[in-house]
């Protein structure tokens, strides 16, 4: 699974430099030089950060393969990848990145089929999107009084969930 870092955005000066949009919680490791982007479009990379700076906070990303601004131009509208494999796990157990949480099959106390995860979303609280078997989609706040157990190695997650928040769509 590919996972977004950035998005590039308009050229800055002569020397091919580009304003990235940055959508990664680690942008340093993410843009260090040396490292290797999947692009999307897949015709214009992979990328290979040549050199990083903060300016006007902003971050500014030199590219190998886009030396000056003409070519740092052409890159504008990319969207930035990284593998999720190459992505180190959160040393905290509580902790998860969404991609090691869809997909996971999802489960009740006793064992109930609920669905599986289709995405996380990130609001005021982070929410479980499950798709149940039936295309339903039900939403549950990602809390561990209603999430106890991950397991992410046996792929499900089991659900204790109050009277009703299962049946809210239906």
């Amino acid at each position: 699974m590919r996972l977004v870092v950035g998005l590039i955005g308009r050229a800055h000066g002569i020397r091919g430099e580009v304003a990235v949009e940055v959508r990664t919680d680690d942008p340093d490791a993410r843009f260090a030089p040396g490292s290797l982007l999947h692009t999307d479009p897949e015709r214009v990379g992979p990328l290979t950060v040549a050199s990083v700076r903060r300016h006007a906070g902003r971050l500014l990303v030199r590219f190998k393969n886009a030396g000056d601004r003409s070519a740092a131009e052409g890159l504008r509208g990319t969207t930035l990848l990284v593998d999720s494999a190459d992505v180190p796990p959160i040393g905290d157990p509580d902790e998860f990145h969404d991609h090691e949480l869809i997909g996971l099959r999802a489960e009740t106390t006793e064992g109930a089929d609920v669905g599986t995860v289709a995405d996380v979303l990130h609001n005021a609280q982070d929410v479980l999107v499950i798709t149940g078997p039936d295309g339903s989609e039900v939403l549950v706040p990602f809390v561990r009084d209603l999430v106890p157990e991950i397991d992410t190695g046996a792929g499900r997650l089991v659900l204790d969930p109050p009277p009703g928040l299962l049946e809210l769509g239906d």
